[in-house]
């Protein structure tokens, strides 16, 4: 390891040390207003839409490449 090394590195990670830290707003308290029926139904289908979908549509022919021709 070279004598220039520790400088070198304390040089270069200096700034990050001086960055300010965003902390995270947690709250353990119950929500403010419980979610409606429509709020639910919109959000399962929302991820229905985009996760399953393109992913059936993607293996929906995986029995035809299986087949030799």
């Amino acid at each position: 390891m070279s004598v220039l090394t520790p400088p070198l590195l304390r040089g270069l990670t200096g700034w990050a040390r001086r960055l300010p830290v965003l902390r995270a707003q947690i709250h353990s308290k119950p929500p403010r207003e419980q979610l409606g029926t429509m709020d639910i139904a919109t959000g399962l289908t929302s991820c229905f839409r985009c996760f399953l979908l393109p992913s059936g549509w993607v293996l929906s022919p995986m029995e035809n490449y299986k087949t030799r021709e």
